[in-house]
C-alpha cells in the first residue's frame, strides 16, 4: 500500500458534477483530489450530452440539405458517411475531455486514476494497476453518476440488443430499429436514426412519449414523429427481446393484445440506475434511498464528512443539476451558507426535432396539487421567424399561478427550445407575472417572441396567432 496523502476535499468521479465541484473547491482555496477510473468527463462528456448532440446535428443538417429545394437551393445526390458522422462525434468528445484535463491543471487539482472506495468517513482507498493508495481527506464528495438501466428479461449483447452507448457508434445503419423507451434518450436516438433513413418503432410502457413532459407537449412531439414516419406504440409492455442471427424478435403487449416486432437492432433506453455498488457505502454507514444515495438539502449524507451529488442521488438525472449540486456542496463545505437548490427551477431538454425544453410545473401536476392556474399559448406557425426559416412545428405554453400571477411552469416544443428556456427559468425564480414577461420588449423577428406572445395570451392581450 502506498503512502497516504492528505487533501481538504476528495471527489470520487469526474463527470459534470464531480469536476465542477473540484474546480469550485480549488477556487475557494482547497487542496483537491479527484479520483476517476475512466476518462474525465463522465458519461455526459464521453458518451452522453456532448457527443450525442454532435450526432443529432449531423442528422439535422442532412434533413435540411434534403429540404433545400423549398429554400430555392439545388443539391443533388445528397448522402452521408456514417463512419465520418460517428468519427466527428467521437472527436468532439475527445476535445471536450481534453478541456476538463486542462481545468485540472489550471486549478492544480490532483487527478488520481483508479477505482475509489470509501475506507472511512475521511479516507478514500484507490486501486489502480495492482496498487492501493489511501487518500486522507477532510471531506469527500461522491459523484459516481449512473449507467443505463437494464431489464432482467432482456440481455444486452452490445451488437443487436444494445444500450445508448453502442447506439452512438454503430458502423452500419440498421434498416429497422426498435427503441424501447420514449424518454429523452430514446426519442433522441429515434429521431437520429429515422433522419438517416432507418425504419423506427418506439415502444413506451406509459401512455405517452416523453412522459415527464406536459401532456400537450408530448402530443406535439408524437404528432411530429408520426409525420416523420416513426411508428409509436404507447402502453407497450415488452416481455421478450431475443436475437435470431442478424435480427431481433420482440414480443410485447398493448391493452391485453399480444404483438410481435422484428428489427435489425433493439435499443434499450429506459432510464438509468445509480452507480452505488463497490463504493464502500456500507463500510462507513452511508444511507441510501430508492433512487440512490440519500442526502439533505445541502447534498450532505448522514455521515457529515461525506456528500453526494448528481445522478448517484437520483432524479432529475441532468448534467447541469449535477454541476449545480457540486457547487452548492462545496460552498456549504466552505461555510458560505448557499441558498438550497430550487429543483422546480431546473430546466430539462430533449434534442430531437422538434426540440423540447421545460421547467417547473406541468399542467397535470398543477391540477394534481390543486393549484389554481391560468395558461398562455403561442404556436410557432404564427411566428414570423419560424415561417422565415421554415420551422413552424412548435409552441410555447406558460402556466401561471392564479392568485398571485407568478410563473410556475414553462414548456416549449420546437426549434431553439433549449436556448429559449433560460428566460423562463429566471422568470420562475423571480416569480414573474404574465404581464411582466409579456410587456418586456422581445426582439423581432425571433423565436423568443413566442414567449412574449404566450405570456400576453394568458392575460388576453396576445396580438398574433389565431
Amino acid at each position: 500500500m502506498n503512502k497516504s496523502t492528505r487533501y481538504n476535499l476528495t471527489v470520487i468521479g469526474s463527470g459534470p458534477g464531480g469536476y465542477v465541484a473540484a474546480c469550485r473547491a480549488a477556487q475557494l482555496g482547497m487542496k483537491v483530489a479527484i479520483v476517476e477510473a475512466d476518462r474525465p468527463g463522465g458519461i455526459c462528456l464521453n458518451w452522453g450530452c456532448i457527443p450525442t448532440k454532435a450526432l443529432l446535428k449531423s442528422a439535422e443538417m442532412y434533413e435540411v440539405l434534403k429540404k433545400g429545394g423549398s429554400f430555392g437551393l439545388k443539391a443533388e445526390n445528397i448522402s452521408y458517411d456514417l463512419a465520418a458522422v460517428v468519427e466527428r462525434s467521437r472527436g468532439i468528445a475527445d476535445r471536450i475531455v481534453s478541456g476538463v484535463e486542462y481545468l485540472f491543471k489550471k486549478y492544480s487539482i490532483q487527478h488520481i486514476k483508479g477505482m475509489g472506495t470509501l475506507a472511512s468517513p475521511t479516507q478514500v482507498q484507490v486501486k489502480a494497476n495492482g496498487e492501493t493508495t489511501v487518500l486522507e481527506s477532510d471531506v469527500i464528495i461522491v459523484a459516481t453518476g449512473a449507467r443505463p438501466r437494464e431489464l432482467p428479461h432482456i440481455r444486452l449483447d452490445g451488437e443487436r440488443i444494445i444500450s445508448s452507448k453502442q447506439a452512438m457508434t454503430l458502423k452500419t445503419l440498421p434498416a429497422r430499429l426498435a427503441v424501447i423507451g420514449a424518454g429523452a434518450i430514446g426519442m433522441e436516438f429515434a429521431y437520429y436514426y429515422r433522419a438517416l433513413g432507418s425504419e423506427v418503432t418506439v415502444l413506451e410502457a406509459l401512455d405517452r412519449v416523453l412522459p415527464v413532459e406536459d401532456e400537450e407537449i408530448s402530443k406535439q412531439v408524437a404528432r411530429a414523429f408520426t409525420r416523420k414516419g416513426i411508428q409509436i406504440e404507447t402502453g407497450a409492455l415488452v416481455s421478450s427481446v431475443q436475437r435470431h442471427g442478424d435480427t431481433v424478435q420482440l414480443e410485447y403487449e398493448v391493452k391485453g393484445n399480444k404483438k410481435k416486432l422484428e428489427a435489425d437492432i433493439a435499443l434499450l433506453a429506459i432510464g438509468v440506475v445509480p452507480n452505488i455498488e463497490h463504493l464502500g457505502l456500507e463500510t462507513v454507514g452511508v444511507k441510501t434511498a430508492k433512487h440512490g444515495i440519500a442526502v439533505n438539502e445541502h447534498q450532505q449524507t448522514n455521515v457529515p464528512s461525506i456528500y453526494a451529488i448528481g445522478d448517484v442521488i437520483g432524479p432529475p438525472w441532468l448534467a447541469h443539476a449535477a454541476s449545480a449540486e457540486g457547487v452548492h456542496a462545496v460552498e456549504h463545505i466552505a461555510g458560505k451558507n448557499p441558498r438550497p437548490i430550487d429543483y422546480n427551477a431546473i430546466p430539462g431538454c430533449t434534442y430531437c426535432r422538434p426540440q423540447v425544453a421545460s421547467v417547473g410545473y406541468t399542467e397535470q401536476k398543477a391540477k394534481a396539487e390543486g393549484i389554481a392556474y391560468t395558461v398562455g399559448r403561442f404556436e410557432f406557425k404564427a411566428s414570423g421567424r419560424a415561417v422565415a426559416v421554415g420551422d413552424t412545428d412548435g409552441l410555447v405554453k406558460l402556466i401561471f399561478e392564479k392568485q398571485y400571477g407568478g410563473l410556475i411552469g414553462a414548456h416549449i416544443a420546437g426549434a431553439e427550445a433549449p436556448e429559449m428556456i433560460h428566460e423562463l427559468v429566471l422568470a420562475i425564480r423571480q416569480e414573474c407575472t404574465a404581464e411582466e414577461i409579456g410587456k418586456a420588449v422581445h426582439a423581432h423577428p425571433t423565436f423568443g417572441e413566442s414567449i412574449m406572445e404566450a405570456a400576453l395570451d394568458a392575460i388576453g392581450e396576445r396580438i398574433h396567432g389565431a
